[in-house]
């Protein structure tokens, strides 16, 4: 990972089923592209010509911990100012953008219930919100 100045890095609820943690995290990351565009690199196409669709410049490092881990990285990470994407237990039930949106506007900020978050930012400050996280097993 060197040579790069800022790090993408998601922190998923260690008791997350498997089909949870990948929805998850797709969910998330389509934030962090949508947001912050400068994170994608090149259109791909292969050998015949065909185009496939940008993806991130950098690694995507995915992280675990508890739910108070979450609940302190999410604290971090706004008073840092680093913009991040969320991801609620109530979004389980949810089947559309306007019922997420509305899912999560129903919560005050510090009753959220973390399941996930992802941010892109400077690796330091990174480093800072996901302290106490481990690599993704």
């Amino acid at each position: 990972m060197t040579g790069f100045t800022t790090k993408i890095a998601v922190l998923l609820r260690d008791d997350l089923l498997v089909w949870q943690r990948l929805n998850v995290t797709a969910f998330l990351v389509s934030g962090l592209a949508a947001a912050e565009p400068e994170t994608l690199g090149e259109t791909y196409v292969d050998g015949g010509d065909v185009e496939y669709l940008p993806m991130f410049r950098q690694p995507v490092l995915v992280f675990e911990g508890g739910k108070e881990l979450l609940t302190a990285a999410h604290t971090r990470g706004l008073s840092r100012g680093v913009r991040m994407s969320i991801f609620t237990s109530d979004l389980f039930a949810t089947g559309h953008d306007a019922a997420n949106r509305a899912a999560v506007r129903a919560v005050p900020t510090a009753e959220l219930d973390l399941v996930g978050l992802a941010v892109h930012g400077p690796r330091n400050a990174v480093d800072k919100i996901f302290k106490g996280a481990s690599m993704h097993r």
